[in-house]
């Protein structure tokens, strides 16, 4: 169950160095953490800097077995992904008997997990300069899945499986079209394979990273 931003206040004792700069108002947003490549180690970091502005949506629950002295212990494994609509999306899973716990626990992962994504419009047929796309062709793959993310013109919408839609609209990702391959009715490893083709979008240093350097 998420905090309102006072009662965050109020019950949050940092454990980490990060989240000490946080509390204290030293680091004021995400993009900052990322910026310095500071690691992001308790989820209330999420909750203080982007809290109102998070949304959780659940894709996949299924019932999975494991094996124990004492027989067969069923449980909830349930994905989850988060994301603010602008930049930040996040994919976690959580397992346990009961499925509000492995939810809970799924948020708590997606948190830990949350990345950046560079939006922009690298679709040589809109050339809006409007962040509603990807930059460039980016490339993700998770188990057997593999998902290729290219940039694609206004208007366009997300050419997508369901799945794939909920991690790109959750990153602020609003046209795009996808390839993929595999067995992509693995709903844990489609989710994956998009949020790590997202991932890529900060693997290349483009023009705009000079000039902020520059100006730096």
């Amino acid at each position: 169950m998420s905090l309102s931003p006072y009662e965050l206040e109020q019950e949050w004792k940092p454990k980490t160095y990060v989240g000490r700069l946080v509390k204290e108002g030293r680091i004021k947003s995400l993009a900052e953490i990322f910026e310095h490549n500071l690691p992001i180690l308790e989820p209330e970091i999420v909750d203080y800097l982007i809290g109102p502005e998070l949304k959780t949506e659940t894709v996949d629950v299924a019932l999975v077995q494991k094996m124990t002295d004492a027989g067969r212990i069923n449980r909830f494994r349930v994905v989850v992904v988060i994301g603010n609509e602008n930049g930040f999306v996040g994919v976690g899973q959580g397992k346990a008997r009961q499925i509000r716990v492995a939810i809970d626990k799924a948020v708590r992962n997606a948190k830990l997990n949350i990345i950046p994504v560079r939006r922009g419009c690298g679709s040589w047929e809109c050339l809006c300069d409007q962040p509603h796309s990807v930059p460039f062709t980016v490339r993700g793959k998770s188990g057997s899945v593999e998902v290729v993310l290219k940039p694609a013109p206004r208007g366009t919408g997300l050419v997508a499986g369901n799945a794939a839609k909920v991690v790109l609209r959750l990153a602020g990702i609003q046209d795009v079209w996808t390839f993929t391959k595999g067995d992509t009715r693995t709903t844990i490893n489609f989710v994956k394979a998009t949020h790590n083709a997202l991932r890529q979008t900060y693997k290349f240093v483009t023009p705009i990273d000079w000039v902020k350097a520059t100006q730096a």
